[in-house]
């Protein structure tokens, strides 16, 4: 299977590195998108030496102009797993916002989109944010709820990223032994 893995602004982003591994043990080709956000919280290098394949973040390649062609990538996949979402993807996601690569390529994608929020208790809570995720869930993208736990700012209580190992198993219960 071709999977694209969205990454987010997110503490929760090194735990796209885990999934990552998990994927590609799995026979999986991994292609990664991050935002800017996301590059603060984890390196492209550890994320392309652990897919086998370059991060993409930027529309285009600043030194040559070259376009990256976001709707190739979209129809590449087979699946696009966004982890960490944050509650601002979240929200652009739900709300039609287009303004960096990972978005440009979830709204051209045609493959099913399963989507990990990471935040803290009050966003996660936050009625915008269950309005935004009852949304995206009612066009058809697939959550993987978070957890409830010990959070990044030292609170207790839901927002944790699911563990790498849950999105896995989700993916491939849901899509991947379809596909088998």
């Amino acid at each position: 299977m071709k999977i694209l893995l969205g990454v987010t602004g997110s503490i929760a982003a090194y735990k796209s590195a885990l999934l990552t591994r998990l994927l590609i043990k799995d026979g999986h080709e991994v292609k990664i998108i991050m935002t800017d956000s996301a590059r603060h919280f984890i390196t492209p290098l550890t994320l392309s030496t652990l897919s086998k394949n370059p991060v993409l973040s930027e529309l285009f390649d600043k030194s040559t102009g070259e376009w990256v062609n976001h709707v190739a990538l979209a129809h590449w996949a087979d699946v696009f797993i966004i982890a960490p979402v944050s509650a601002n993807t979240l929200a652009k996601m739900a709300n039609g916002i287009c303004d960096n690569l990972l978005l440009t390529t979830y709204f051209s994608a045609v493959c099913p989109i399963f989507f990990a929020p990471a935040m803290d208790l009050d966003m996660y809570k936050h009625q915008a944010t269950q309005q935004n995720i009852k949304l995206l869930s009612s066009r058809g993208n697939i959550i993987i709820p978070p957890a409830d736990g010990e959070l990044a700012s030292g609170l207790e209580g839901i927002g944790r990223m699911a563990e790498p190992e849950e999105i896995f198993a989700e993916v491939k219960k849901k899509i991947l032994k379809k596909a088998a």
